[in-house]
């Protein structure tokens, strides 16, 4: 205590001012707790309702009378809807108080399954409901449990469990009308999955992943418990996503980039290995795919530079079906209804938070079953999203989208909010936004979200670009960004913040240790301060996946890398304020990366708020919670904003 007060009188007379930074003011706001967060006043508090009050709508999934089941928002929390017909009530079915993270019909009922965890600490339940009565839990307590898929008849269930400390997952089934049915039929290695069950329901289709960008797929025997790993996923390192068993099992069909760079539609012939390409040729990747249950109609979309174009086809004589006329934006979700006749979609853009409609296949009719709200806002005055790319250090081109205040003069200067997306194996897309549009049009700041080296939707070839020892690649990506910045005429090259979670979180470290000079400040959400207790404290059951990305810390020379370019290590190069938010339940980026950080950036004399959620994990789901995350980022970067004078910019090398 003593040597704390006399530290404590020594640090005032050496620098008051590194003292007062220093000072934590610590308070509770709901579960939150603030530090060294000033009061939100009330006119920020009000513009942020406009922008959060906004719903949307996402199909997930069908009941045998026509009815759509979707999640949408309420209260608090997103919670599974019923909605029987286009423009009908949405009847809410879900009252937990924390989200609801997946719906899947129980095929021969009415009853579904639903998933939900605590606080978001993505320890995942698996409930079984109807339309009345209360939900039946299904998996135990203290357990993982993920990726469930149904049988033909809805009485077989089968789905992925992890515990605490372990990175093997196990392969559970059960008859979802009986929680005593439940047993282990396969202990697997690493993180496995169930994609599928065959017609006669005597196989469940695996995918085990190596990395994000690495699968194998396997069969499991019910009835011996043995699973047997399919030859050709090892030819080549590969993903297969959504794949399942058609032609009655003999095949799979599935989403890889085996042997090629982009990500296609192919048909994979179980006796021989052989694959048909079922999508057409195109430079741009399938996003995702569904079949009707009769095994006859197609639909799946391509990521065309991040926006969604639909195709329906006649999955048996491939031949083109007509196809739907939908707004501009990305799809959200995609599922035929049971008989086939129609094809649910949720689809979003920077307008438009989302709503569900359908097609009908043979009317070739299009119908919008949802209207969301945009709680008040004129979608007229929004700032659309400009598509535009830049040149990289290495001469990569690299794309990012530009949302300019739609009320700015063409001659006018704006700030710049540089936001970056998370994953790294993510892609920053033009959907609804309310984080850009507010800061466009509440701060008066031109948003950019760039798709650095890394990122999915690019193919193969560049999603590698930043594996291992090349990471701090895309950081210098950010430095280019901030070059291109330098030369555009409506841009204020002095009133630059960068922004980011997750991944994005750590480059918005990274970029602040490499171009503290350039930047006014940041703002980082559970991002990766140091990769080797990252990786030492992330799950268990995620440990490996993770490696296989960012570099095994195990290995001595990765280790020096990853030492080198953690931004714990370079946090002295950070002298611009800091703003850094936290889920206490984040299994993915603990607290203490976070905790660590701040505590670094403070003894340094760096101006440093944190705001800590008792009550969420990675990424905050609850609206109070996402309203205030929202009110203390406007009172930060209007702050480092309004004191900052234009100016020019500097080198792009640190």
């Amino acid at each position: 205590m003593r040597t704390a007060c006399l530290a404590a009188l020594l640090l005032t007379a050496a620098s008051p001012l590194l003292a007062q930074i220093a000072r934590v003011d610590s308070r509770q706001v709901g579960s939150a707790t603030l530090q060294n967060v000033p009061e939100i006043p009330a006119d920020v508090r009000d513009a942020v309702q406009r922008y959060q009050s906004y719903r949307e709508a996402e199909i997930e999934d069908w009941l045998p009378d026509g009815s759509m089941l979707i999640t949408t928002r309420f209260g608090a929390t997103r919670q599974v809807h019923r909605v029987l017909a286009p423009g009908a009530a949405r009847t809410q079915l879900t009252f937990f108080s924390e989200p609801v993270g997946g719906v899947w019909r129980i095929p021969g009922s009415e009853r579904f399954l639903v998933s939900r965890d605590t606080g978001g600490d993505e320890w995942f339940q698996l409930y079984a409901m109807g339309l009345t009565g209360p939900p039946v839990q299904l998996t135990e307590p203290g357990t993982r449990n993920q990726s469930p898929v149904l049988g033909k008849d809805g009485k077989l269930l089968a789905w992925s469990r992890a515990v605490k400390g372990s990175s093997d997952y196990a392969i559970l089934v059960a008859n979802p009308a009986d929680p005593t049915s439940r047993r282990v039929a396969y202990q697997g290695k690493g993180a496995i999955s169930p994609e599928d069950i065959s017609p006669d329901g005597k196989q469940i289709l695996l995918t085990r992943g190596i990395s994000n960008r690495e699968m194998r797929l396997s069969i499991l025997d019910v009835a011996t418990g043995q699973a047997t790993e399919l030859a050709f996923t090892a030819a080549e390192p590969a993903r297969y996503l959504q794949p399942r068993f058609v032609r009655g099992g003999a095949a799979i069909l599935a989403i890889t980039d085996q042997g090629s760079d982009v990500l296609r539609l192919v048909e994979i012939d179980l006796a021989t290995g052989k694959s048909i390409q079922v999508s057409g040729e195109s430079k741009w990747e399938v996003e995702r795919f569904d079949l009707s249950e009769d095994g006859r109609v197609l639909a799946y979309p391509y990521n065309e530079d991040g926006f969604s174009r639909l195709v329906v086809q006649d999955f048996r004589t491939r031949r083109a079906l007509p196809q739907p006329q939908l707004p501009k934006g990305v799809l959200t979700g995609l599922k035929f209804s049971p008989d086939g006749k129609r094809l649910g979609i949720s689809l979003t853009n920077a307008t438009s938070a989302g709503d569900a409609w359908t097609w009908d296949v043979a009317g070739a009719q299009l119908a919008r079953w949802t209207q969301s709200e945009l709680g008040g806002l004129d979608p007229a005055q929004l700032a659309e999203p400009r598509l535009i790319r830049f040149r990289s250090f290495d001469g990569l081109s690299v794309p990012a989208f530009v949302y300019r205040p739609r009320n700015a003069a063409a001659d006018t200067r704006t700030p710049v909010i540089i936001d970056i997306h998370g994953g790294p194996e993510s892609q920053t897309r033009p959907i609804w936004n309310p984080g850009a549009q507010y800061f466009a049009d509440l701060l008066g700041a031109t948003v950019i979200l760039p798709n650095v080296r890394g990122s999915e939707g690019y193919g193969k070839a560049y999603l590698n670009l930043d594996n291992g020892a090349k990471r701090e690649d895309s950081v210098k990506d950010i430095g280019a960004l901030l070059d291109w910045i330098g030369q555009q005429p409506d841009l204020d090259p002095g009133r630059v913040a960068v922004y980011g979670q997750s991944y994005g979180g750590y480059m918005s470290l990274a970029v602040s240790t490499h171009y503290s000079d350039r930047l006014v400040g940041s703002v980082e959400r559970y991002g990766i301060s140091n990769w080797i207790s990252f990786l030492q404290n992330t799950e268990a059951y995620r440990r490996d996946n993770r490696r296989a990305e960012y570099g095994d810390e195990r290995d001595p020379a990765m280790r020096a890398v990853l030492e080198r370019i953690s931004p714990l290590a370079n946090v002295g190069a950070i002298r611009k304020p800091m703003l850094v938010m936290q889920g206490a339940n984040d299994p993915r980026v603990p607290q203490s990366e976070s905790d660590q950080v701040v505590d670094r950036l403070r003894a340094g004399g760096v101006e440093t708020w944190y705001v800590l959620f008792a009550d969420e994990g990675h990424g905050f789901q609850k609206k109070p919670n996402n309203d205030l995350r929202r009110e203390v980022e406007t009172v930060f970067l209007r702050k480092l904003f309004g004191s900052s004078p234009e100016r020019g910019g500097g080198s792009a090398q640190r």
